[in-house]
């Protein structure tokens, strides 16, 4: 079935779904993936929607349906730990500070930027509902924990004077929502330069934006900690070669996005991340390849947004077989162009059932694999005849529905 078949499916699936009386007005918070942007950013094009207003503006959209929704801005190749910091801080307001003993061992900065509450009221009760893409749930998971379970070596190193985020004690999330998450990382980290996918992302944002060039778009790395803030009437091709000439990214630091989407790093992630067992949780996985038939490797369908489609082909023929490393074989192959689609039902070790339409508490309700979906079909990116609307309508609607 092609794109337009689908969508249809799904718009009547939504307007013949059963309508459950709300059992909870927790808004919702969006949290943007890899390479993300904020609603303020390339000239006002939503990361959430893949426009500028209207249908295209998928918190727009959600608020007019009567959910309540939020867009946190994050570091965009940031660390999942940072990125964590930076949406609670985004949300219920303040200054960020990323933990006396994580700046320490890390080596950069420990405050950060300073924002007004999205959700000054966020609290036990009055909870959240976090929607992710992609490294948006890596990100929501870590933030669940420390909101849980605080940080004791934060409080170690700060004693009282420690921040309220690292105390814990805090059951302030309803439910969390991954959309293509690499919950197990994903083989572009392995074998690929990550950061080569800004310059096609913010490109391609940037001609949908009517503009003739990237080199002054609105695009900001949110890098405050490692003092690679973007420089006043900087050009983005600048700022951009002096994120990626950073040494930040030379293989000895792990407080970065690329360490955290490795396979690896996410393993080591998902040790210390929780899924606990009264928290709703739901996956969506989806793919954009098919398998050869003689070589049994994964190819990328030619609907599949172009810049990813070399990616593709490598996620869907790399190997790897490493003594102290995660094991890659065939069944990494499947993929959407940016994560592999066996990563993305939920972390590795954490409870997980297929969603059947009752939510189950402390699993993850995988909510099934979207066919012919590349990484940003999912949310409206770079596919004008994506309508992906009725989809988050209609999850929406189970969320308000939750106990």
């Amino acid at each position: 079935m092609n794109k337009l078949g689908r969508f249809c499916c799904i718009a009547a699936l939504a307007i013949g779904s059963w309508a459950a009386e709300a059992a909870n007005s927790d808004p919702i918070v969006l949290i943007h993936g890899f390479i993300g942007w904020g609603r303020d950013e390339m000239f006002g094009m939503k990361y959430w929607g893949g426009g500028f207003a209207g249908e295209r503006d998928l918190q727009e959209v959600l608020k007019a349906n009567g959910t309540p929704t939020y867009t946190v801005a994050v570091g965009p190749v940031s660390s999942v730990w940072d990125r964590a910091v930076e949406t609670y801080y985004e949300v219920k307001g303040g200054c960020v500070d990323y933990g006396a003993a994580h700046a320490a061992k890390h080596g950069h900065n420990r405050y950060g930027r300073c924002y007004s509450a999205l959700y000054p009221q966020w609290d036990a009760t009055h909870q959240v509902h976090f929607v992710t893409h992609s490294m948006g749930g890596q990100t929501a998971r870590a933030l669940e924990t420390l909101l849980r379970d605080g940080a004791q070596e934060e409080r170690a190193a700060s004693g009282d004077a420690v921040a309220e985020l690292y105390k814990g004690g805090k059951k302030w999330t309803h439910s969390i929502t991954t959309l293509s998450t690499p919950h197990d990382g994903t083989t572009l980290a392995s074998g690929v330069q990550l950061l080569g996918i800004a310059p096609q992302v913010v490109g391609a944002a940037a001609a949908v934006a009517g503009l003739n060039s990237s080199t002054n778009v609105v695009y900001d790395f949110k890098l405050d900690q490692w003092n690679l803030r973007r420089n006043s009437g900087e050009s983005f091709d600048s700022y951009l070669n002096r994120v990626t000439s950073s040494p930040i990214w030379n293989g000895s630091i792990k407080d970065i996005s690329l360490w955290d989407l490795s396979p690896d790093g996410a393993k080591e992630l998902n040790q210390w991340t929780k899924t606990y067992s009264d928290t709703y949780y739901f996956s969506f996985s989806t793919e954009a390849t098919y398998r050869g038939l003689l070589t049994g490797w994964q190819y990328p369908e030619l609907s599949m947004f172009l810049p990813f489609q070399p990616l593709a082909m490598f996620m869907g023929t790399y190997t790897r077989n490493q003594a102290g490393k995660v094991a890659l074989d065939s069944s990494w192959w499947q993929n959407d162009g940016i994560v592999n689609t066996r990563s993305m039902r939920a972390p590795a070790g954490h409870p997980w059932v297929s969603y059947n339409g009752t939510p189950v508490k402390g699993s993850w309700n995988h909510m099934g694999l979207w066919n012919s979906w590349d990484h940003f079909d999912i949310q409206g990116l770079f596919c004008a005849s994506c309508n992906i609307n009725p989809l988050h309508i209609q999850h929406a609607n189970l969320l308000k529905s939750l106990d």
